[in-house]
């Protein structure tokens, strides 16, 4: 077994996926990035195969159903994906005796609360694609996977793949107004950030599921409305209600999530969500100098 090797599944056209193959490189570590066209994630006679010829002693799980509404008309996909996967990805982690990390949400909550949810705090979700990964969850917990690392994050946005961030920016560039919800409350996770946080987490030997964002909270037009004006877009992000916008899926009203048992194994206090946004808008997107002042 190599002791710095992974195999990263989603790790080509991720978008963490991308951001962790990088920070692993840049660690020094050899790097297997592994899309759908690389394996059938479902032939576990294959993956097995893979995990044998590398030798890693780490596998990453970035795949997920991610289509939160999508997922009410596809329930039996979105638990193939978020549940029946990575329990198979622990039935071929556990005998081989690699470190399996695996990604799951703040939407395992209800959004009931009014202070930042901790790791242990109860679950309740509201939606196909929330019961799917906390589902996803518990098929991993109730096999005992050694130094199994569960890291739940939320409301991602980074380099390599269209996000939410990116979104409101192609659309700020073409329109005058943006309605975006206020009512919704969460924590912004940095997709680079998160990745060099999760290597941090599991070198310094955290197990079980832990939390990882960047530091504060926003809402979703907080969140717009802080990329737009770094980008120095003339458009006005004006806040409305979820009720304004409605969904197939109900989301939680408050899940920010609660990061200090990360910083207190690693000693690592995770960037505030905004000066990683503004790293975004200018360094990977390349919104244009003179539009920065």
């Amino acid at each position: 077994m190599n002791a710095n090797k992974a195999v990263v599944l989603g790790g080509r056209t991720g978008l963490l996926g991308r951001s962790l193959v990088r920070a692993l490189e840049a660690a020094g570590w050899a790097v297997v990035p592994l899309g759908r066209a690389d394996v059938d994630i479902f032939d576990s006679q294959a993956l097995a195969g893979v995990l044998d010829r590398e030798e890693c002693s780490a596998l990453f799980n970035t795949v997920a159903y991610t289509q939160v509404d999508k997922a009410e008309d596809e329930p039996q996909e979105a638990y193939r994906l978020n549940e029946k996967l990575p329990q198979l990805l622990g039935r071929l982690a556990r005998p081989r005796g690699i470190r399996l990390v695996h990604y799951s949400t703040d939407f395992v909550f209800d959004g009931r609360a009014d202070t930042p949810y901790a790791p242990d705090a109860p679950t309740n979700p509201l939606s196909v694609y929330g019961k799917s990964k906390l589902a996803g969850e518990r098929a991993l917990l109730n096999q005992d996977v050694p130094s199994l690392l569960i890291i739940r994050t939320s409301w991602l946005f980074g380099p390599g793949k269209n996000n939410f961030v990116q979104k409101i920016l192609e659309l700020a560039r073409s329109r005058d107004t943006l309605g975006v919800v206020h009512d919704q409350v969460g924590s912004p996770s940095y997709t680079p950030d998160l990745a060099r946080n999760s290597l941090a987490l599991m070198q310094a030997g955290g197990s079980g599921v832990h939390h990882l964002a960047n530091a504060g909270q926003a809402s979703w037009c907080e969140l717009a409305s802080e990329a737009v004006n770094a980008a120095g877009l003339q458009c006005r992000v004006t806040p409305i209600t979820t009720d304004q916008y409605p969904t197939k899926a109900k989301r939680p009203a408050y899940s920010v999530l609660d990061i200090s048992r990360f910083t207190g194994i690693t000693g690592i206090k995770p960037r505030p969500w905004v000066q990683c946004l503004r790293e975004y808008v200018f360094d990977d997107l390349h919104y244009p100098t003179e539009l920065h002042a």
